[in-house]
């Protein structure tokens, strides 16, 4: 099902190099905005940048791809020191082509991570890639953010629960 990602977890902190190993997974294609810190922060969430650490340590590859614009992830991406693709066109497979090629790694060795059904997981399932969703950090008080997490509900795993407020 082009909704469901291969595996659900709390939080991007979760996520283990022994748990890609087990996965087959070499490579690791994060979002940015409520996936390694809240919207629109420019700074990490706590432990992220620790969690970064472990994953270079353990030879995962990394990189962010992101719908936003370069200006907001730019500094981000530096200050942790990954390489970058702004305006990512997720759900489209552009974003993640792009990251593929700069991988140099097969389909089955990268796995996206991502907090949005609709764009992360949509898109990484179009790629061919696997995926791991993590619930957000925070909801988005916005209206449209509203509309579009009260619309991807029924999609979400129910590992969890789900609760938005």
């Amino acid at each position: 099902m082009l909704f469901r990602p291969t595996e659900a977890l709390k939080s991007v902190l979760e996520i283990t190099p022994a748990m890609l190993k087990e996965m087959g997974v070499e490579a690791l294609i994060l979002d940015l905005d409520n996936t390694l810190t809240t919207h629109n922060n420019p700074r990490p969430a706590d432990h992220v940048c620790e969690w970064l650490d472990e994953m270079r340590s353990a030879g995962i590859k990394l990189i962010i791809v992101s719908n936003n614009h370069a200006p907001r992830v730019t500094p981000f991406a530096e200050q942790l020191k990954l390489e970058f693709i702004p305006e990512g066109a997720k759900p489209l497979p552009v974003g993640f082509n792009k990251a593929l090629k700069k991988f140099g790694l097969p389909k089955n060795k990268v796995c996206a991570v991502g907090d949005q059904i609709f764009t992360d997981i949509l898109g990484a399932n179009l790629a061919g890639i696997k995926s791991i969703f993590v619930y957000p950090m925070e909801f988005e008080s916005s209206f449209f953010f509203k509309l579009k997490r009260g619309i991807e509900k029924p999609f979400l795993p129910k590992k969890y629960g789900y609760n938005q407020k």
